[in-house]
Formats: structure tokens, C-alpha cells, sequence
């Protein structure tokens, strides 16, 4: 007794979600997750992998059959079968495209606006806007010395706010828990980034962070749009000339991992590359105490220095 073809249609399918979700679970593709957000992201991608799996071997397996099974025998000239369509059938490749495509996308926009896509630039909670002063004429180009640069970027006022409730990101400028959130100014340039901390006014070419603490970037260009990448944090943000830019987020893996730019910004742009390291707490603090400037005597002393 021949088996009814709606069952072994059946039993593929299953087969082939199967196959789908083994492979979208178990083969990893992407770096290191070293960020509190990077397991949500983590969580997309392999619902997106194990989509994709099922549509690859759906589509190459029917490939496969028909140059199998309806191949043209050995002497035989006669032209193939007539088949004008097939209602449910084309009702049945439409329906499911649609629920996948409709379920990603509230699932995709679900995530998106959690880590704060939603929000506008100027509007990360109380967002800063106003621009250094002097410094509106360095917009349109690279006029100007990186020590002027350093210096104005120092200047910018931090932001601040609490966490939204529900968001990945971590809020801006005070707490997630009760440890205050590490703010750096972050300067993109061609070709590279400078981060200044303002609480140990600390200038380094490289990004150093605490695990498990929240870290606010305040971001801006001075020339052209540069993009702030971390694979390992699941991270990118863009850095547009005249748009003051906030990312938060938590990592928590410590460890070294690159910094790249992710925006064509010019003939070095391949080079524009830094890296983030991810201390313990403990070793942060000693990091920052050492590379923290010494107080000029002077300064220290007038303080002190009664006044007649």
C-alpha cells in the first residue's frame, strides 16, 4: 500500500524543522559574547539561522528531487506533462512566507526597540546637544590640531538619566543596581578614536572598562560619519559630524577585543582600529589610579592658602 503523499509531505517537513533548529542552536558563527545585550541578539540570530536552515535544505532537497526524479529518460523526445497551477499549493507557499516574515519582524522590532532604536539621537533620555564652544567650525573638515580636538571634546557635558524599565541598554549617566555608570567622551576622527574620562580626566587611545558596571559612551565626529563596532558586545553604533551620539551598555566577560570602524570614512579607513579592554573591577580601579594625571603642586596648594 502505497504511502499518501500529504504524509510524507508531513514527515519531511518536520524532518526539515528539525534539521533547522539542531543547526540554528548548535553552529555557532558568531564571536564571543561579552556584553549584557549580546545574548538577546544571540537569541535572534539563531532563530534567523534556523529559518534560514530550513529554506536552504527545503529548496536545494526539491532542487535535488526534480533533477532526480523528472529527469528526461534515455530516448524520450515527448514534450513534459501540462501543469497549469495548484490552488492550495500556492495558497500554502504564500501563507507560510508571510506568518515567518511577519513573525521576525515584530520579534526583530521587539528587540530593536529594547536596545533603544527607537529612541531618537537627541533624546537618549536627557541627551545633550549643546556643542563645545569655538568648536562649530570643525564639522565640515579636519581643520584644526587632535590637541584642540582632545580638549574641546573634555569640555562636552555628560548626560544623564535613569534606566528605562525592560531596555538592554543600561541607562544613561546614573545606575543599574548601585554602582554608578562610567561615562567616557568619545572622539571619532580620521583615523581614530580618542576616549577621555572625565572623572580622572584621563586621555587613551584605548578603551578601558570595568566588568559588570554600566558604561556610557558620549559619542561625536569631527571630520566625516565614522561607526562604533564591537562584535563581541553586539555593538554598532554610527558617529555623525554635528550629532552628539549616547551608547550604553554592560560588558561582562573581561577580556580584549577590537574596536573597528564600520563606516567608509576615508583612504586609512581599513586602519581606523582600536581595542576595548575589560578589566575586573578591582584591576580597573588600579588602571585608572595609575594613569590618572598627577595634581599640579600649585594647584593643590591654592586651595589651602588662606587669603587676607
Amino acid at each position: 500500500m502505497p504511502i499518501p503523499s500529504a504524509l510524507i509531505t508531513l514527515l519531511v517537513g518536520m524532518a526539515l524543522v528539525l534539521a533547522g533548529l539542531w543547526v540554528g542552536y548548535n553552529v555557532s558563527m558568531l564571536p564571543i559574547d561579552a556584553s549584557s545585550n549580546a545574548p538577546v541578539y544571540d537569541a535572534l540570530f539563531k532563530v534567523l539561522f534556523s529559518i534560514g536552515t530550513v529554506l536552504f535544505l527545503g529548496i536545494v532537497g526539491v532542487l535535488i528531487f526534480s533533477l532526480v526524479r523528472f529527469r528526461r529518460r534515455r530516448g524520450d523526445s515527448s514534450d513534459g506533462a501540462a501543469i497549469e497551477g495548484n490552488l492550495p499549493l500556492e495558497i500554502v507557499w504564500t501563507a507560510i512566507p508571510a506568518v515567518v516574515v511577519l513573525f521576525v519582524g515584530i520579534y526583530s522590532y521587539d528587540i530593536y526597540e529594547r536596545m533603544g532604536g527607537m529612541t531618537p539621537l537627541n533624546d537618549h533620555g536627557a541627551m545633550h546637544t549643546a556643542q563645545p564652544a569655538g568648536d562649530h567650525h570643525h564639522h565640515g573638515g579636519t581643520h584644526g590640531s587632535k590637541q584642540a580636538i582632545l580638549a574641546s571634546s573634555s569640555s562636552a557635558p555628560a548626560a544623564t538619566a535613569d534606566q528605562e524599565p525592560g531596555r538592554v541598554w543600561a541607562g544613561i549617566g546614573t545606575n543599574t543596581g548601585e554602582e554608578q555608570t562610567l561615562t567616557v567622551d568619545v572622539t571619532a576622527m580620521q583615523f581614530a578614536f580618542i576616549f577621555h574620562y572625565p572623572e580622572g580626566n584621563i586621555v587613551s587611545g584605548e578603551l578601558h572598562i570595568p566588568a559588570d558596571r554600566p558604561v556610557s559612551l558620549n559619542m561625536e565626529a569631527r571630520d566625516v560619519i565614522h561607526a562604533f563596532w564591537v562584535p563581541q558586545f553586539r555593538l554598532k553604533q554610527d558617529v555623525i559630524p554635528g550629532q552628539p551620539t549616547l551608547l550604553s551598555f554592560t560588558a561582562t566577560r573581561p577580556g580584549t577585543y577590537p574596536i573597528v570602524c564600520a563606516e567608509l570614512c576615508g583612504p586609512y579607513h581599513g586602519g581606523m582600529r582600536s581595542s576595548v579592554v575589560v578589566h575586573q573591577p578591582a584591576d580597573f580601579d588600579a588602571w585608572l589610579s595609575k594613569n590618572t594625571p598627577p595634581v599640579p603642586a600649585t594647584v593643590a596648594s591654592s586651595g589651602s592658602t588662606p587669603t587676607a
